[in-house]
Formats: structure tokens, sequence, C-alpha cells
């Protein structure tokens, strides 16, 4: 899977958006993980039927670096990238943008365990 990429458009909701209209610094990890979840699912995948067969994904580093302001009601893309898969994690960047201008990076690192937390390895669809 390294070198996949894909991307999702949302519209920026009020809700999301702090008293200036800016969507909140904490909403980009929701849309990194709708995005994250998309990407799956555009090659056949949802995260309940990897974790059904006893696969969970855990976050073990995410960041987010912050270079323009999104507003309310902004149409941005979020494009994922998974950059590195190894035995039991995944790698994944984003970017964030809105009419092709970067707004934000950002990266995820997702580590696979059982159900009792402990490594294992990435199912093969994942790989």
């Amino acid at each position: 899977m390294s070198g996949l990429a894909h991307e999702v458009t949302i519209r920026v909701r009020y809700a999301e958006t702090d008293r200036m209209g800016l969507l909140h610094h904490a909403n980009y990890f929701v849309y990194f993980e709708y995005a994250r979840t998309e990407l799956l699912r555009s090659r056949g995948i949802t995260y309940r039927e990897i974790e059904d067969a006893g696969h969970l994904l855990v976050i073990v580093d995410l960041g987010c670096k912050y270079k323009k302001p999104a507003y309310y009601d902004d149409l941005i893309t979020i494009r994922t990238t998974v950059e590195r898969v190894t035995h039991v994690k995944i790698v994944h960047k984003y970017e964030v943008l809105r009419d092709g201008v970067l707004l934000a990076e950002g990266h995820s690192t997702l580590a696979c365990v059982d159900r009792d937390g402990r490594p294992q390895a990435l199912p093969d669809t994942l790989k």
C-alpha cells in the first residue's frame, strides 16, 4: 500500500470553527481520520472489517503543521498518502488544500495490535 494516495473533499461546518470563524485546530485531526478511513474504503476495506478480524489500529504518533487558516464554509480537500508500511505500522501523510493552496500538513503513524494491546503483524489487506 505504500505510495497509495486518495483525496476527499469536506465543507467546513459552523460547529467546527472558533469565534473567529476559523476551523479549530483540533478538527484537523478529525478530518485526517475521516480521510484515512475513506482511503481504506476506496480499496474496498473498512475499519469495522479489520477490527472484526481482531486487528486494531492505534495511533502512536500524530502531528500537524498549520500554514494558512481554513474558514467556515470553505470547501477543502484532504489528500492522504501512505508513506511507509512496516511489519506492524502504517505511516500516513496528509495535505489540506483549498483551491490548490496548502493550508496544513499532517502525519500519523498507526500500529497494529491485538485485543490485549500487544503488537501484531498487519493483515495482508493492509500491506
